[in-house]
């Protein structure tokens, strides 16, 4: 049941009778929102990375469905929104040089629209960071859900690391000890399903820390991409941000100075 103690921010825009309540939600009915769907009810942003140009999030699209779904469960509201997706293997000159910029378009995307609590979905190393710097700074409950590393690649029986092996056999070509058709049979066995990195680079560094920080579920590090336990995942953080909503537990209650401190020693 919705908690009518307090008015959710939501309220703000879609609660009343008035002119401004009235477009808020007629414009929001012309996706097929029914009435009752604006009832008081927690509205979830499901703050999506998705993108074609970052491989590490090309699956994000199908996660979402599945936040949705928790979310719904638990008598909420989701609504998907786009923010700038970077990813390392193709942006230019790096994806570090644009991490600030995501984080304010985070930011001003969750505090500019009628959401009471955010999920927010990475992937690739820099997404992380940046959603999580952006989120904190408008203080709403927050679980970051990531996608999940990618199955180990495969070249001739063999497990392959994704962005360590390729140095090995590029140095190997140039000695002749590697023919170039072995070369691009390794390119196309390394990265054999959805995910990002699956060897323990920035990507899975950064979900860990997700974790450790208990912003995310548990497991969130670990799971495959294309693991049916990453949708249960995904799943049961679209039940979980609704009840940090009801209880307005904030991201601010979460990123203690313990819990970096826990998130340092993982890392070390």
């Amino acid at each position: 049941m919705t908690d009518t103690k307090r008015k959710l921010r939501s309220e703000a825009w879609f609660g009343g009778e008035g002119k401004n309540a009235f477009m808020h939600r007629s414009w929001m009915k012309n996706q097929g929102i029914p009435a009752d769907a604006f009832d008081g009810r927690p509205v979830i942003g499901i703050c999506n990375t998705w993108s074609e140009l970052t491989p590490c999030n090309a699956h994000l699209r199908a996660l979402a469905d599945h936040v949705k779904r928790g979310v719904y469960e638990a008598g909420g509201l989701p609504l998907e929104f786009p923010v700038m997706s970077l990813g390392e293997s193709n942006m230019r000159p790096t994806a570090m040089l644009f991490r600030n910029l995501v984080s304010m378009d985070v930011e001003e995307s969750i505090r500019g629209n009628p959401i009471d609590g955010v999920i927010l979905l990475v992937g690739c190393d820099k997404t992380t960071p940046a959603l999580l710097m952006g989120a904190a700074s408008c203080n709403l409950p927050t679980i970051a859900v990531s996608g999940g590393p990618m199955l180990n690649g495969k070249f001739r029986g063999q497990d392959i690391g994704s962005g360590t092996h390729v140095w090995k056999f590029a140095e190997e070509v140039k000695a002749g000890r590697m023919p170039v058709a072995d070369f691009l049979a390794a390119e196309q066995g390394q990265s054999r399903s959805a995910g990002s990195c699956m060897t323990m680079g920035t990507a899975s560094t950064m979900a860990s820390m997700v974790e450790a920080l208990g912003i995310g579920m548990p497991d969130n590090a670990a799971i495959p991409a294309v693991d049916s336990r990453r949708g249960v995942l995904a799943q049961m953080a679209g039940r979980q941000i609704v009840d940090l909503v009801r209880r307005d537990v904030t991201i601010a209650e979460i990123l203690t100075r313990q819990a970096f401190e826990n998130a340092i020693r993982v890392n070390g």
